[in-house]
């Protein structure tokens, strides 16, 4: 579990911050929103309405709209550029921007916000959080929650958001961490990597050229080996869904009769997916597609 800053002692001037007894209506929660634009109150205000953001469907608008609150909510990002190298990001300070990030991510969910979002290039200023590599606990909190904006920009069918993010660097960042990530940051890089490639654009970018494929095809080789010792069934659906998604391309198709990895022709991953049955009928999906493309120059 992330640290809490809860237990933090606030100063006389947050007064008109929330209370514990949290926010119930509207009329609660526009003040706080503006709140937001006040470095004094704003470490208290973040927290509050990180946890309550679900609570409240137009919040994502109201964000937008409100008069220096986006604003404010990159400024708690770009404070902290100087702690990632040398790596020096403290637990609460990255819980702190860890609140924003989830406002942001509101943001990036809402349908009358993601264009704008996206208008504006706000994905690119957590690109830096996703290029660390420290595997401390505040770090790898960072990437997780930057992936988490970020795979609520994809979890939509959008091909504005699929184009946006090809012109950037996210498929490289995502491989990284897909192979040196914890578990929940390799599971949700791969998840993005894997919406990206659902969407025809992303698919054709991706097998473009052998250095793209082959730059995808070796992380999820890698990761396939990695995971044959007890692996986590969430993280293999969406290796496997990539796969599945890469042999809809006519020359990834023949590329992958010769680097699909052999542990998913064989049955390495049997007793791991006996109680899934979609992920048996994908990977079956696979190897037939696979076994069945034209050999390379025919």
């Amino acid at each position: 579990r992330k640290p809490t800053m809860e237990t933090a002692s606030p100063s006389p001037v947050l007064a008109s911050a929330p209370t514990s007894s949290g926010i119930s209506s509207m009329d609660e929660l526009l003040p706080l929103v503006l709140q937001l634009t006040n470095a004094e109150q704003r470490e208290v205000v973040l927290l509050e309405l990180s946890k309550k953001r679900e609570q409240f469907p137009d919040l994502a608008p109201i964000l937008w709209h409100s008069p220096g609150t986006v604003a404010a909510l990159l400024q708690e990002i770009v404070s902290i550029y100087p702690l990632l190298t040398p790596p020096t990001l403290t637990a609460h300070v990255s819980n702190r921007v860890c609140n924003a990030l989830a406002l942001l991510q509101c943001v990036a969910s809402h349908q009358d916000t993601r264009a704008p979002f996206l208008a504006a290039h706000i994905p690119l200023y957590l690109y830096p959080f996703l290029n660390t590599s420290s595997k401390s606990r505040p770090f790898e909190y960072l990437r997780l929650t930057s992936l988490g904006v970020i795979g609520a920009l994809v979890k939509v069918d959008d091909s504005q958001v699929i184009s946006f993010l090809l012109q950037t660097e996210i498929i490289p960042l995502c491989l990284r961490i897909m192979e040196t990530g914890s578990e929940l940051s390799k599971t949700v890089a791969t998840f993005i990597v894997q919406r990206i490639l659902l969407d025809d654009t992303g698919l054709n970018y991706v097998c473009a050229t052998a250095e793209r494929f082959f730059a995808v095809s070796t992380v999820l080789n890698n990761m396939v080996q990695l995971l044959q010792v007890d692996p986590p069934v969430r993280l293999l659906k969406h290796v496997v869904r990539c796969y599945l998604r890469l042999a809809d391309h006519d020359r990834a198709r023949e590329a992958l009769q010769t680097c699909l990895p052999n542990s998913l022709r064989d049955n390495t991953f049997a007793a791991a997916l006996t109680n899934d049955a979609t992920v048996q009928k994908w990977l079956s999906q696979l190897l037939q597609v696979v076994q069945n493309a034209k050999k390379p120059g025919e």
